[in-house]
């Protein structure tokens, strides 16, 4: 049971600490704990200025005044301000460095130091017998690769020079070849090919969540649920034309069979006959060479949201999110069957029963059997 304390009681532990009594001991006396304890002091400090502080507080103001002091110094007497180049603050730190602990340096010109260091450094190299080897090595391994019909990296060009004659490292020839700008073809041909295949991976949506008819552009997402410590992958597929879930599927595995049987599922249940524009996030499963070979010969336009940016699929997430909150973190499900068709009842009640507020507070199936009447068809296809 939790011991209450009165006011004279909490005063009496306070005044132990005032006089010099340490926390600690307080608490392993008392079996008060030390952010209570910390509680009563600092309220009793900020009703009671004249307090003396501790002996540790003490020492603590001192050591942040002479900080304070040193750095005000160490402005007054710099040839220059925090707010002047980084050229000149890294000189400045340079030149005051037998006078004051490179640290606080740092800190009063707003400098990494990390930066000044490596600034150091650099200019060590740059007066060293380093770097005259360096400049002499850099027109043979020029040499060396030009003659290599620019094939040869760094792995294959030190062993040629150390043939040569040439003591060096791979790591230096390395570094060297990126200061000349030479990369091997082997290599720059893996990073062109990459960029070739992103620039395929287009976002031709563009937040543009707007369609002027049915199956014209579809969106998808896969999202995860947990249930008895197993994990289950929802991927749903949406027409953003209604807003309407045409089709979904649930999978122990967040695979590329998972998004291509939701896919399929919609594909036959809608048969779309224009060219339809399918938008998803970059996850393994939508860019596999697999699905993305199977949407080609569908004649399926792919569409691609930007790394880390979730509102480029935003009608995706939004419905999870009403999934989630509406349904299955209000519920408890004591088998995998029980989960399964409280999502398929979801669906149908969020395509038919569940007004949406970008539809004019119309349903999603409503909506749909409006454009198809308002066009003459009374099946909708």
């Amino acid at each position: 049971m939790r011991t209450k304390f009165t006011q004279e009681q909490k005063q009496e532990l306070v005044n132990r600490y005032i006089s010099g009594e340490s926390v600690k001991s307080i608490t392993a006396d008392t079996g008060v704990a030390r952010s209570t304890l910390y509680s009563w002091i600092n309220a009793y400090k900020a009703t009671n200025s004249t307090i003396a502080p501790t002996l540790r507080e003490f020492k603590e103001y001192q050591r942040k005044n002479k900080y304070l002091t040193e750095i005000i110094n160490i402005l007054q007497n710099s040839p220059c301000s925090a707010q002047a180049p980084l050229r000149e603050k890294l000189s400045a730190i340079e030149e005051l460095s037998s006078e004051y602990h490179v640290h606080t340096l740092c800190k009063a010109l707003k400098v990494s130091k990390g930066t000044y260091y490596n600034h150091i450094f650099r200019n060590k190299r740059e007066n060293s017998q380093y770097s005259l080897k360096c400049e002499e090595l850099k027109p043979i391994i020029q040499d060396i690769f030009d003659e290599n019909h620019q094939i040869l990296g760094a792995s294959k060009i030190t062993p040629i020079l150390r043939e040569r004659g040439y003591k060096v490292s791979e790591k230096t020839v390395t570094l060297l070849m990126r200061e000349l700008d030479l990369y091997s073809i082997r290599s720059s041909a893996k990073r062109v090919y990459k960029q070739e295949q992103k620039k395929k991976r287009e976002n031709i949506l563009n937040q543009n969540f707007t369609a002027d008819a049915p199956n014209k552009i579809w969106v998808s997402d896969v999202t995860q649920f947990t249930l008895n410590n197993f994990r289950f992958y929802i991927c749903a597929v949406i027409d953003i034309f209604s807003r309407k879930v045409v089709a979904y599927h649930i999978s122990k595995k967040n695979s590329t069979q998972l998004v291509k049987t939701a896919f399929k599922k919609a594909y036959e249940a809608r048969c779309p006959i224009d060219n339809l524009l399918f938008h998803t996030d970059n996850g393994s499963n939508y860019i596999s060479a697999t699905f993305m070979k199977y949407l080609k010969g569908l004649g399926v336009t792919q569409s691609f949201s930007r790394t880390h940016v979730p509102y480029d699929n935003s009608v995706c997430e939004s419905f999870f999110n009403s999934l989630k909150r509406e349904e299955l973190y209000r519920y408890k499900y004591p088998t995998v069957a029980g989960f399964q068709r409280s999502v398929a009842e979801y669906i149908v009640f969020y395509n038919s029963e569940r007004p949406h507020s970008t539809l004019k507070y119309k349903t999603p199936d409503k909506y749909e059997a409006d454009f198809w009447l308002k066009h003459g068809v009374f099946a909708n296809v």
